[in-house]
């Protein structure tokens, strides 16, 4: 029988890894094409078929209609 102690754990334990900190150069990219792909969907959401449109007709409008009302910018 074996016993399990602090200095001898078990057969299975392993020590945990350390958790490395992602260097900022990594998550810069990333983050740029999120905020991009957010400005867009903002613009898409808040803007177009409104003030301003960069398509014609009512397609986009009805597209995200729904949406544009749940996060409250008015449209008719």
């Amino acid at each position: 029988m074996t016993t399990r102690t602090a200095t001898h754990p078990g057969p299975f334990a392993a020590a945990a890894p350390a958790a490395r900190p992602i260097p900022l150069a990594d998550i810069a990219p990333w983050a740029v094409f999120a905020f991009v792909v957010a400005l867009i969907l903002l613009y898409f959401v808040s803007t177009e078929q409104g003030a301003f449109a960069l398509f014609d007709g009512m397609y986009v409008h009805e597209y995200v209609h729904d949406g544009r009302h749940l996060l409250g910018f008015p449209c008719h």
